[in-house]
């Protein structure tokens, strides 16, 4: 089971013909004042994990094998957490803060059963850097919407491409979820058979 409305994780498991059924988790993923990114990380997968299994709860008959929820943020060069952009305006700050500069990608992923302690948990980290940005351009990247809905406003695998002058880690970190270490994990656990 994905606790993930993402449609971009979505597409990488699919990739990864991974078998999977959304039931997509509702967690607050505000910061907290003083709150360290890789706290704030793990905060954050392990209340899409409770909300996973509290939804799962009141669903009648539903059954779960295993969970896998995820988080994904952008921490800027200055350590700050660039979560979603709300606005415009916010998502032209966090690229102009991006520009010229290197940042990282982190994603902390939870595999789950129903009950319990996670038996696996794992954050990914990639170093992206991205060359010089132009105010022009920051501004028609923002109004293609792309960045809306994504940390640091920006989507590697669109528009965003053309910004990046270097990525050192994982892709499919960078897009929301480290494929390569995900499926690893499913194998070590016995919930995906060799291919």
């Amino acid at each position: 089971m994905l606790g993930s409305a993402s449609p971009r994780r979505r597409e990488l498991l699919g990739l990864a013909q991974i078998p999977f059924i959304v039931h997509a988790a509702n967690a607050d993923e505000s910061t907290r004042p003083g709150e360290a990114a890789n706290d704030y990380l793990e905060r954050i997968a392990r209340a899409k994990l409770d909300a996973v299994r509290a939804g799962l709860a009141t669903v009648r008959g539903a059954s779960a094998d295993a969970i896998l929820v995820a988080d994904t943020i952008v921490v800027g060069p200055d350590g700050s957490v660039l979560g979603k952009p709300r606005d415009a305006d916010e998502g032209s700050a966090m690229l102009e803060s991006l520009s010229g500069r290197a940042h990282t990608v982190r994603t902390r992923f939870l595999l789950a059963e129903r009950h319990d302690e996670p038996l696996h948990g794992e954050t990914v980290v990639t170093e992206v850097t991205f060359r010089e940005l132009l105010p022009g351009e920051v501004a028609r990247y923002v109004a293609t919407g792309e960045g809306r809905d994504k940390a640091g406003g920006y989507a590697v695998q669109g528009g965003a491409a053309a910004f990046t002058l270097r990525l050192n880690g994982s892709y499919t970190n960078v897009v929301g979820l480290p494929l390569c270490e995900v499926q690893a994990a499913l194998r070590r656990l016995g919930w995906l058979g060799p291919s």
